[in-house]
């Protein structure tokens, strides 16, 4: 998965999951690891990466 699509995904999952796109990322990592797909697991670690990085940049609540 190229790092773009790893940024958008990241992105997408804060826009449906919001203060929960943390959790929601661990938990995909979490069931890859289970069906021991461990490529998807990678990917899915780099999104968690990134839905942290974001959620650092990306101000708590709504600007005024």
């Amino acid at each position: 998965m190229l790092d773009r699509d790893i940024w958008l995904t990241a992105n997408l999952i804060i826009k449906q999951h919001g203060d929960d796109a943390e959790i929601q990322a661990a938990m995909r990592v979490d069931e890859m690891s289970s069906r021991g797909d461990f490529l998807g697991r990678a990917v899915w670690r780099r999104i968690l990466k990134a839905v942290r990085a974001l959620k650092v940049l990306a101000p708590a609540g709504p600007l005024h």
